[in-house]
């Protein structure tokens, strides 16, 4: 893992990159300096773009990349749903889950919106889990990056380099590290910005509760989600939440979230219960040993009530298949089933038993018609890959992966995976080139142009033979703005 010089030195160099693909700034970029956007003048909607894509390979390479489809899938869903009443004006978001114990959450210019699994885990209610994406869409929405950069052209461009490479330790678990960085690129213009950045904290509340509001959500979850980190605050004393570190906690800020929820009409909300579901699997995500996960779950689901029992009892069936109680499972599975037939989760959890027990015909079978009933899902798809690949049918899974990955063609985890396939199927054209989607969305050109060169020799067709060259020119292209050619 890089130092976190090496990380603003990577990221300086990406944004220089940036420059000269969109064929501006290219005097400076060649000087070796920051590029100046403009005194006064905004970071367009395109430059922020490409500027949070060359941060999100940086991130990529350094962060624990969460790869649960089930988990993927619920967020990915619920920041859709706030983005769609949202003010954002450039709709192409991009989600990352990080594979992180802590209350962490945040938005980079362009578009990418992380999420670390320990949120999920904190939070008592989707309305609270909401309330944290809403604030960071709202950071988009309001354009804070461009605004801030039009303030930092008082105060000293190179604040701005410094903070994104901040960011990039603190989303990918750097802490301290992370929070340095931020310190210590503000020192020049530390009154001023700090100023902004509470005048930025306050809209995003604002403008964030309105569009959860918007969304049918309850708005009381922010308030909430405040108590829980504050809980945390005292819990962990001098090492608070990593969100509470960028974004401040005030007892003004708590009481503005707590009158701002009451002054819109009351109404009923609805909490989700698959909420419940998805973080009671985060939850036996972080314990390591199948037996206690038995044991943790059998006591927690006759402690809780209502939709906290129901999750105790989906997270007691996983860990009983994962260590090797299928009959249970199976049994305690049932009237789940029974009672809500088209429940995606629990029929997964079916499909997990059944691959466990081996028998592969029959996940395969519930599988296939769960893709026919719902194209594209992706946990579900995902599902029917694994089923396909633990039957030892890699051409198939293969198939439809390649399939996936053309409606997922950022999902880096889904890019190894069908690497590994195709390389049992025998695929060695189509493991080539998945490969090397794979390390570009690592921000790793050579090796991504290594194995597009393997895969040149291999390719079928004149038709294929054009595809691999446009890709990689546009590889080429990329690796030299990032500096790596």
């Amino acid at each position: 893992m890089m130092n976190d010089n090496s990380v603003l030195r990577y990221l300086v160099i990406a944004i220089l990159g940036i420059c000269l693909v969109l064929g501006a700034c290219q005097s400076r970029a060649q000087d070796g300096v920051l590029p100046d956007f403009g005194e006064g003048n905004a970071v367009s909607l395109s430059q922020e773009y490409l500027m949070g894509r060359a941060w999100l390979m940086q991130f990529r390479r350094q962060a624990p990349i969460l790869s649960d489809p089930l988990i993927q899938d619920y967020t990915e869903n619920l920041i859709y749903r706030l983005a769609v009443t949202s003010q954002l004006r450039e709709r192409r978001l991009e989600v990352v889950l990080v594979n992180n114990k802590s209350i962490n959450a945040f938005a980079v210019p362009g578009g990418v919106v992380g999420v670390h699994n320990g949120l999920l885990l904190a939070a008592q209610s989707e309305a609270q889990v909401a309330s944290v994406l809403g604030h960071e869409l709202a950071h988009l929405s309001q354009r804070h990056f461009s605004r801030g950069q039009e303030n930092a052209a008082k105060t000293g461009k190179m604040a701005l380099a410094g903070m994104l490479a901040g960011m990039v330790a603190v989303a990918a678990g750097g802490g301290d590290a992370g929070i340095a960085a931020i310190a210590g690129s503000q020192a020049a213009s530390q009154d001023a910005s700090l100023r902004y950045s509470r005048l930025h904290e306050q809209e995003a509340d604002r403008v964030g509760m309105q569009n959860q509001v918007a969304a049918g959500m309850d708005p009381k979850g922010a308030a909430g989600m405040f108590s829980v980190m504050q809980a945390q605050s005292r819990k962990y004393g001098s090492r608070p939440p990593e969100l509470l570190m960028t974004h401040p906690l005030t007892e003004s800020r708590i009481a503005d979230a707590r009158n701002r929820a009451a002054q819109f009409p009351a109404r009923i909300y609805q909490d989700n219960p698959e909420f419940h579901l998805i973080r009671a699997r985060v939850e036996l995500s972080f314990i390591d040993q199948p037996e206690q996960a038995v044991a943790y779950f059998r006591k927690k689901r006759q402690e809780r009530k209502g939709a906290e029992a129901v999750a105790a009892q989906y997270a007691l069936i996983l860990a009983l298949t994962n260590n090797g109680g299928y009959a249970e499972a199976r049994e305690l599975l049932a009237p789940m089933r029974e009672y809500s037939p088209t429940n995606m989760t629990y029929a997964l959890a079916e499909t997990d038993i059944d691959l466990a027990e081996e028998k592969f015909d029959s996940a395969i079978k519930k599988l296939k018609r769960g893709v026919e009933l719902v194209p594209g899902n992706h946990p579900i798809t995902i599902q029917l890959g694994k089923a396909y690949f633990k039957a030892g049918r890699y051409s198939e899974a293969d198939q439809v992966l390649t399939a996936h990955a053309k409606l997922k063609p950022t999902n880096v985890t889904l890019w190894y995976w069908l690497a590994e396939v195709q390389g049992l199927a025998g695929n060695r054209f189509g493991l080539h080139q998945s490969r090397a989607e794979y390390f570009f969305l690592k921000g790793a050109m050579p090796p991504a142009l290594d194995q597009l060169k393997l895969a040149l020799k291999l390719a079928p067709d004149d038709v294929s033979i054009e595809r691999i060259n446009r890709r990689m020119s546009f590889f080429h292209q990329v690796g030299k703005a990032l500096g790596q050619f």
